[in-house]
């Protein structure tokens, strides 16, 4: 039987209560209420999202039986992992919620949904296919470690809260995070989506008006929709190529031409440019950079 969004949120606010445990129970030591808000009280303290996280895994490496979160970064790419298996069952239950939180609490942290590349997860594959619908990108089984992986610019983004709009987010308690209709609307993952899948199949990215009818709306809400999640059409576009390129750029397997022809750039000049209008890097640069860090 399939329950709403809210149902599950309410689901997980009685068994809080119950077992007094921010895991419910299902983590391998119980979470005394208000452990994440002290995390979280750092993390707002801190100028960036790299640093936020940084302090999130030292907070809960200060507990033996507590989660064990990692930030692993590599040329243009970031791996926030959280330990599988918690409940001790063999079921990833416990380990999707966690990264899904994770990934919820680090937008929150920015003021800006950040798009996931892949998620793994340590588990056989499931029956079920929840990430692709709740993260609005591709899910892989049986990996070494459990994971969302993302481009590692996100990290230098600064944090925009603080203990104000902390206490506000508190109010709802750690389950508000997992409710799918809090801070996004899924239509950016889905023209997200569309938008890499054209770069992969080597098509013409399309327009708006183009993507709207794809999805079914107008071209007026399509941009209503995106603007009320901060975001234009253009905007949502160019992030797409942006990691697209750090994507082939650490791969190193395609020319500064070839990837600049791919992304729908007029010349490897126009991709130099935007590339560095969205790093600051030269994109050269940034190729021999990640060759360098990668010795």
């Amino acid at each position: 039987m399939q329950v709403t969004g809210e149902q599950f949120v309410r689901l997980v606010r009685e068994l809080y209560h119950a077992t007094d445990d921010e895991f419910i129970g299902l983590g391998r030591a119980a979470s005394r209420p208000g452990t994440f808000g002290m995390m979280c009280l750092a993390a707002v303290h801190s100028p960036t999202l790299g640093h936020a996280l940084d302090r999130a895994t030292r907070f809960y490496a200060l507990f033996p039986d507590g989660p064990d979160l990692s930030l692993r970064v590599s040329g243009g790419t970031a791996w926030f992992s959280v330990s599988d298996g918690l409940d001790g069952s063999g079921d990833s239950f416990t380990t999707e919620c966690m990264l899904f939180i994770w990934h919820r609490l680090s937008s929150w942290l920015i003021g800006s949904r950040i798009p996931p590349i892949r998620v793994w997860l340590a588990c056989p594959p499931p029956a079920h296919d929840r990430f692709a619908s709740l993260l609005g990108c591709p899910a892989s089984f049986s990996a070494d470690v459990s994971a969302a992986e993302f481009a590692a610019h996100w990290l230098s983004a600064p944090v925009v809260q603080d203990e104000e709009t902390l206490g506000v987010l508190m109010e709802g308690g750690v389950a508000g995070l997992l409710n799918r209709s809090m801070g996004t609307d899924p239509l950016p993952a889905r023209i997200r989506q569309a938008l890499a899948r054209s770069l992969r199949d080597r098509t013409d990215m399309p327009d708006a008006g183009v993507m709207a009818r794809a999805l079914g709306v107008s071209q007026a809400t399509l941009r209503r929709r995106l603007a009320a999640e901060g975001m234009s059409f253009q905007q949502l576009k160019d992030s797409v190529r942006r990691d697209e390129a750090i994507a082939a750029l650490l791969q190193g397997r395609e020319s500064l031409q070839e990837i600049a022809v791919r992304l729908g750039f007029s010349g490897a000049a126009a991709f130099h440019r935007a590339f560095r209008q969205w790093t600051g890097w030269a994109p050269g640069s940034y190729r021999r950079e990640l060759k360098r860090q990668n010795r």
